[in-house]
């Protein structure tokens, strides 16, 4: 089992215990942090017969640590955010803006590991491409979420939602998914090319070692 996949599970147990103990909307926290709860055992079932790269575990780690942050405090409440709003001077606490970049960033270097590894695509500008589609549907499908969840819930899906009165909350937030998509893409694509040819090259361990 490597080893990044245990630092991640160590810190989103305790994260989620800390946050979960006292969450300013326990609805909201549950909602938040659901994200965590599926991929986790995803992590554990895939990891000896597909393990991902160190690069992959550890920004999945922080993506996760990010939605956990958030669930506990809404995302309109978070004290990192506040402290954002005063030096960058914005309207509104900017820390959702942080969790839509991560939901850019990380899928989009997921989506590219698997594209090469599991698919065998080659072309690195259809792998580019077809990652950040992949970002933006997945975006757009969060949007839809939050869209069922307001309608589901009414009020009590406000702290949810997160909008802090932006009209044009749900296409920023789309559009600071597409940012973190071409970030990635474009700073650690090297990087994870090296972690993978790594991977590639490891002695396959014995199923039965004596």
């Amino acid at each position: 089992m490597p080893a990044m996949l245990w630092a991640l599970s160590v810190a989103w147990a305790v994260a989620l215990v800390l946050s979960g103990w006292s969450p300013y909307d326990r609805l909201t926290w549950v909602m938040e942090v659901l994200p965590t709860i599926i991929a986790w055992p995803i992590l554990f079932g895939t990891a000896r017969r597909f393990p991902l790269t160190n690069l992959l575990y550890a920004l999945i780690l922080i993506h996760g640590l990010i939605l956990i942050l958030g669930g506990a405090y809404t995302y309109a409440r978070v004290p990192l955010g506040f402290w954002l709003q005063d030096i960058f001077g914005t309207a509104r606490n900017p820390y959702d803006k942080i969790g839509h970049f991560a939901q850019g960033f990380v899928p989009a270097m997921i989506a590219r590991e698997l594209l090469i590894r599991r698919f065998a695509l080659t072309g690195l500008k259809l792998i580019a491409f077809l990652s950040i589609c992949i970002c933006l549907a997945i975006s757009a499908a969060y949007e839809l979420l939050e869209w069922w969840a307001a309608l589901a819930m009414g009020q009590g899906a406000d702290e949810f939602l997160g909008t802090q009165g932006d009209e044009w909350d749900t296409q920023s937030d789309m559009f600071w998914a597409l940012l973190g998509a071409c970030a990635a893409l474009l700073t650690l694509s090297r990087w994870q090319d090296r972690q993978m040819r790594g991977l590639e090259t490891a002695p396959a361990k014995p199923a039965h070692p004596n």
